[in-house]
C-alpha cells in the first residue's frame, strides 16, 4: 500500500530537532523516524554509556573495534533516552525482552503511557529508529555503498517480480534500485518481527529508486497487503531509509536528532 506523501525522489524533508525539544510521543495512526548520529550522538558519550545495562555493556566489548563498541553503546544509549521520553520511566529503568528471532520491545510500560512498539537500525555512522503508536514496526537504513555481488543476492533472495524489474532497469541504476529494494525488504521483515524465518522471496516490494515505496504481494495470509504502510526514502546524508507498519495509510514523521 502505497502511504501518503510525496514521492520518493521528492526527498522528505526531515525536520531537526536536539535532545531538550523532542516532540510527543507518536499518536493514533502515525510513525516517526529518527535518523541518529552515532559518532557525534545528542548526548554525551559518558552519559549513554552511564544508561546501559550489564547485558548490553557485556554485548558492547565483544566488538573487537573501539569505533564499533562505541556506535553500538551510543546506539543503545539512544534508544533508551527516547524511548524513556516517550513512556515516562527513567532511560535506565527500562527493560527489554526478546521475540523467538531476537527483536527486542518493552517489558511492562508505566500505566497511562502512549503504546509504543520500536525498532532501531544502524548502518555505518548512522543509525534510525522508528516508533509507533503500538503497531508492530521494522526499520532499515543502509549506507550508500557500492554492490559488486547484487545480482547474485537478488537471484539468491528477492521474488521473481522484483529479480524482474531489476533486470529491465538501465545498469547504471542497478545499484540504486538494489539498495531501495533491500531496505525495504529488511524493513517489511523486521515489522513482521522475524530474521531468517522469513522467507524474503515469499513476499514482493517496488524497487524503482524514482517511485514511491509499495507492498506489492505478500505470500503469506496472515500478513495481507492491505494491512500495512510501506514507506522508503532518502536521508539528508543520503542514506537509504525505509520502514514498515502494521498500520493501513501511516502517516510518515521524519526527522533528526542532533
Amino acid at each position: 500500500m502505497t502511504p501518503p506523501g510525496p514521492p520518493w525522489h521528492a526527498r522528505p524533508a526531515w525536520a531537526q530537532t536536539d535532545g531538550t525539544a523532542l516532540p510527543p510521543p507518536p499518536g493514533p495512526g502515525e510513525v516517526q523516524l529518527w535518523l541518529m548520529s552515532l559518532d557525534e550522538p545528542a548526548w554525551p558519550s559518558a552519559d549513554l554509556h552511564a544508561l546501559l545495562d550489564t547485558q548490553e555493556r557485556e554485548r558492547a566489548s565483544r566488538f573487537h573495534f573501539e569505533l564499533h563498541r562505541l556506535r553500538f553503546a551510543h546506539g543503545r544509549g539512544l534508544l533508551r533516552r527516547m524511548l524513556a521520553h516517550c513512556t515516562g520511566v527513567a532511560p535506565d529503568a527500562l527493560r527489554f525482552e526478546y521475540g523467538a528471532q531476537g527483536k527486542p520491545r518493552l517489558v511492562g510500560q508505566r500505566n497511562g503511557s502512549v503504546p509504543l512498539a520500536f525498532n532501531l537500525s544502524h548502518s555505518g555512522p548512522y543509525a534510525l529508529l522508528g516508533l509507533s503508536d503500538g503497531a508492530e514496526i521494522g526499520a532499515d537504513i543502509e549506507v550508500p555503498r557500492a554492490v559488486p555481488e547484487l545480482n547474485d543476492i537478488a537471484a539468491q533472495n528477492f521474488a521473481p517480480g522484483e529479480q524482474r524489474t531489476l533486470r529491465a532497469l538501465p545498469v547504471e541504476r542497478h545499484a540504486d534500485a538494489f539498495l531501495a529494494c533491500w531496505t525495504r525488504k529488511e524493513a517489511f521483515v523486521k515489522a513482521l518481527g522475524g530474521g531468517l524465518s522469513v522467507p524474503l522471496d515469499g513476499f514482493e516490494v517496488s524497487l524503482d529508486p524514482d517511485a514511491p515505496a509499495q507492498l506489492l504481494r505478500s505470500a503469506d495470509p496472515a500478513h495481507p497487503v492491505a494491512d500495512f504502510t510501506l514507506w522508503a526514502g532518502r536521508t539528508p546524508n543520503d542514506c537509504w531509509a525505509a520502514c514498515a507498519v502494521r498500520r493501513p495509510q501511516a502517516t510518515v514523521r521524519t526527522l533528526t536528532l542532533r
